[in-house]
C-alpha cells in the first residue's frame, strides 16, 4: 500500500525528526518549534525514541492576537523565554545529533516550511544551511496519508481526526508544538501498524474520488462496506448507468 511510497521516501535515512513550528500571525515567523526524533528501520518502522524538545523564538515582528489565543503563547513567553531563530536552529541539528545528515525532517502539512522560509527571510544570521538540510529532507505526512484517507468531501483531517480514525486519543493539548509533534509521530506509527484501518478508509476513498466511472464507485462503495461484487454484480452497475 502506501507504505512502499514512504519508504521510497525514506530511503538511505536513519531517522525521523517530527517537528512542528507555532508561527506569528502576520508575518509567519517561528515563535516555537517542538520536536520528536525517532531512529527508524530499513522500512520505516520506529526503533527507539528520543524525549521531546520544545522552544520558544524569538520574532522579529509581534505575535498577533489570534496567535496569542489560538496556542496560549503571550509575547511576554517570548520576551522572557525566547531563544533567537539562528539558535533554535542549531537546536533541531544538535538534538538529531551524529544522524543528522541521515534524518527525514517530518511535518502535518506545508505551512511549517513556509515559516521556516519566512523566519530565514527576517534573520540574516540564520544558519541557512541547516534550513536546507530540512528543506531538502522533508515530508509533509499530511501529503502522504492524504492519498489514502479522507473525509466525506474529499478533504484531509486534521492531525486531531486523523488520529480518531485510527482510535487514537490526543496526547496534550493541540497547538501546543511538542504535542503535536508527539501526536504526528503517533499517528505515523499508526498509519504502519494499523492496515486494515488504511486498507478500509482508502476503500472508501476510491468509492469518493470525483474521477471515477460511476459503475467503479458503486463497486468499490460496496466492497468499502463489506460486501462482494461478482463480474454480473458489476455488469448491472454498468447496464443501470448506461441506461441513466
Amino acid at each position: 500500500m502506501g507504505m512502499k511510497s514512504l519508504t521510497k521516501l525514506l530511503k538511505n535515512k536513519r531517522a525521523i525528526c517530527f517537528l512542528d513550528f507555532e508561527g506569528s500571525q502576520f508575518s509567519h515567523e517561528m515563535i516555537a518549534f517542538g520536536a520528536v526524533f525517532a531512529t527508524i528501520d530499513s522500512k520505516g518502522r520506529i526503533k527507539r525514541v528520543k524525549k521531546p524538545i520544545k522552544y520558544y523564538v524569538k520574532a522579529k515582528n509581534k505575535i498577533g492576537k489570534f496567535v496569542e489565543n489560538l496556542t496560549g503563547i503571550t509575547q511576554a513567553d517570548l520576551d522572557k523565554l525566547g531563544i533567537p531563530f539562528s539558535k533554535a536552529l542549531k537546536e533541531i541539528k544538535k538534538y538529531c545529533g551524529i544522524s543528522y545528515s541521515h534524518t527525514a525532517f517530518m511535518t502535518f502539512g506545508n505551512h511549517d516550511i513556509r515559516i521556516l522560509n519566512q523566519s530565514v527571510s527576517y534573520n540574516l544570521d540564520a544558519p541557512v544551511d541547516i534550513s536546507k538540510v530540512i528543506q531538502k529532507n522533508y515530508i509533509d505526512f499530511q501529503n502522504v496519508i492524504f492519498e489514502f484517507i479522507r473525509d466525506d468531501n474529499n478533504n484531509p483531517y486534521s492531525l486531531a481526526n486523523y488520529l480518531k480514525v485510527f482510535n487514537v486519543d490526543f496526547d496534550g493539548t493541540e497547538h501546543d508544538p511538542q504535542a503535536d509533534a508527539v501526536n504526528l509521530m503517533n499517528l505515523y506509527r499508526s498509519f504502519y501498524e494499523k492496515e486494515d484501518i488504511v486498507l478500509k478508509e482508502y476503500l472508501k476513498t476510491l468509492g469518493h474520488l470525483n474521477h471515477l466511472p460511476k459503475p467503479a464507485k458503486e463497486a468499490l462503495k460496496r466492497l468499502a462496506e463489506g460486501g462482494n461484487v461478482s463480474a454480473s454484480d458489476f455488469q448491472q452497475f454498468a447496464k443501470e448507468y448506461l441506461n441513466d
